[in-house]
Formats: structure tokens, C-alpha cells, sequence
């Protein structure tokens, strides 16, 4: 698996020659241009995550691309017409080839119910876990996760906590896209510190860099 990250939660994820998106929201623009793509996976509607006018590029350079959301982002691609497939709450499906699981969670705190939208994780290929914006437990092993690190939701410390909590094999950064680029060091050095510590392989992930699992 070779995943490259576009920006902050803008993932391309290639795996068994299929090419997966995921994320396409405000904070990148990198996935305007690409081709070739089989799947885009939204997990929830909130702007950093679902950008419909970079969802339409992308469309237009990919008109055979399969959408797997929830009912929420769901229901925004209706009145536009864009089909999709529904996947949510606890379950499963197979799309283009590939197996993929849900799992709805509540979107983390911001301050009480401000920016409380449906999220759904996702289990990528059975081996990549992106939670969207939660510390959702998927309750089964976890070879790869992608971890959330920082945001108006999120709190370095809980970040590390979840990831322990969790014990994936290996994890890198998420959800880093309003930290200054040269400011990253600080956050994703002390995650992979503590993380390194406790056998999980933490990998430094930048905008624009790539990792092979």
C-alpha cells in the first residue's frame, strides 16, 4: 500500500492497482488534477473534509469514479445530482474490487454541539483505518492508522492516547493542515517519540511525501 498525502486529510491511497481519495476538501488542492482515480471516500461534510468544487474537478477528470460516504454528505451530493454509494454505521461493502468498512462515530468535541455532523471511519483494503475527525474505536486490529493530530477538536496528548489506546502496527499524521509547515517538527517529533516507544512505527508525514506499508 502506497499512500501519499495530498494535504491535511487529503489522502491518495494506492492498493491492489486501485487508486483511492480520500478527503477532498478546502485545505488542498493537489487532487484537482489527478486522474486515474477509482474511488473518492468523504467522511463527513465539514469544508477541510468535502469541498464541492474540488469534488466536481475531480469528477470531471474522472467521471467513472465510485463516491463512498455517509447519509449526511450524502444527502449535499443528492441535490447535486452525483451519485453515490452509501456506507455508514457499522457495516461493509466491496467497491471496485476492494473491501471496505464503516464505522460511525460521533464527530469529536469542538465546544458542545458546534460542529456535531455524522462521521463515519473507514477500514481501507482491511489494513488502513482513517477515522475521520474521532478517536473511534474499531474494536478489531489495526495495521495502519491514519491519526488525527491536531484542530480545534484535537489535543496532541489525546491524539498520542488514542493511538496507544488503539495499538496499530504502524501510524502518521492527519488532520495537521492549520499548522504551519515549519512548525510540524514539534507535533509529529513527540508523537513519533512516545509512539516509537510503544512499538508502534511512526512515519513523519508531510504534504507532498509518500509512504509504502
Amino acid at each position: 500500500m502506497k499512500i501519499t498525502k495530498l494535504g491535511h486529510c487529503c489522502l491518495l491511497i494506492e492498493t491492489k492497482n486501485k487508486r483511492i481519495l480520500t478527503d477532498p476538501g478546502t485545505f488542498s488542492t493537489v487532487q484537482d488534477g489527478l486522474k486515474d482515480i477509482d474511488i473518492v471516500l468523504i467522511t463527513h461534510e465539514h469544508a477541510d473534509h468535502f469541498h464541492l468544487d474540488s469534488l466536481n474537478r475531480i469528477l470531471t477528470l474522472n467521471p467513472q469514479v465510485a463516491i463512498v460516504t455517509n447519509s449526511a454528505v450524502g444527502a449535499l451530493l443528492t441535490k447535486e445530482e452525483i451519485p453515490f454509494i452509501l456506507l455508514e454505521g457499522i457495516d461493509s461493502a466491496i467497491v471496485s474490487e476492494l473491501p471496505f468498512e464503516a464505522f460511525d462515530s460521533k464527530h469529536e468535541e469542538i465546544f458542545e454541539e458546534i460542529g456535531q455532523v455524522q462521521n463515519t471511519g473507514y477500514f481501507i483494503d482491511g489494513r488502513l483505518f482513517y477515522p475521520g475527525d474521532s478517536f473511534a474505536d474499531p474494536k478489531k486490529q489495526v495495521e495502519i492508522l491514519a491519526l488525527p493530530i491536531a484542530g480545534p477538536w484535537c489535543k496532541l496528548a489525546d491524539s498520542i492516547r488514542y493511538a496507544l489506546k488503539i495499538k496499530p502496527t504502524k501510524a502518521f499524521p492527519v488532520h495537521d493542515g492549520m499548522i504551519q509547515e515549519d512548525k510540524l517538527s514539534s507535533s509529529h517529533g513527540i508523537a513519533g517519540m512516545v509512539l516509537g516507544q510503544r512499538n508502534t512505527e511512526f512515519t513523519q508525514l508531510k504534504a507532498g511525501e509518500t509512504v509504502e506499508y
